[in-house]
């Protein structure tokens, strides 16, 4: 049983910052790399970024680095997607994920076995 919420989408403007949190109820979330994926309408669900159980690396996809930084507080069960310099390609639902890390792949959908239901950002002028 593993429960995944996302938190922290809104409309902004290009430029702009948000954070977003996915909040875990899982028995042992350090077994987890932690991922976030994005699906825009029309599009395909794509991966953004990816967190090693401890934190101690990330793996971002060409389009968001430099952008955004994820993290994660294993106290809290908790993960972060920083958001900066928001442009309108940006808007999409953003999901959080969950897959053990001794598992698949971490940029591929299909090696994700637990999903949040999502949060919607919105970037426009």
């Amino acid at each position: 049983q593993v429960l995944l919420a996302e938190s922290g989408g809104g409309l902004v403007q290009p430029g702009d910052s948000l954070r977003l949190s996915c909040a875990a109820e899982a028995p042992a979330f350090t077994n987890f790399t932690m991922g976030w994926f994005r699906q825009a309408p029309g599009k395909k669900r794509e991966f953004v970024i990816a967190i090693t159980p401890s934190g101690s690396n990330t793996y971002s996809s060409n389009s968001v680095k430099g952008r955004f930084t994820a993290s994660r507080d294993n106290d809290k069960a908790t993960v972060y997607l920083q958001m900066n310099a928001l442009k309108p390609e940006d808007t999409a639902v953003y999901y959080c994920a969950a897959k053990l890390y001794w598992t698949g792949g971490r940029y591929y959908t299909e090696n994700y076995n637990h999903w949040g239901q999502g949060t919607q950002v919105t970037v426009s002028s």
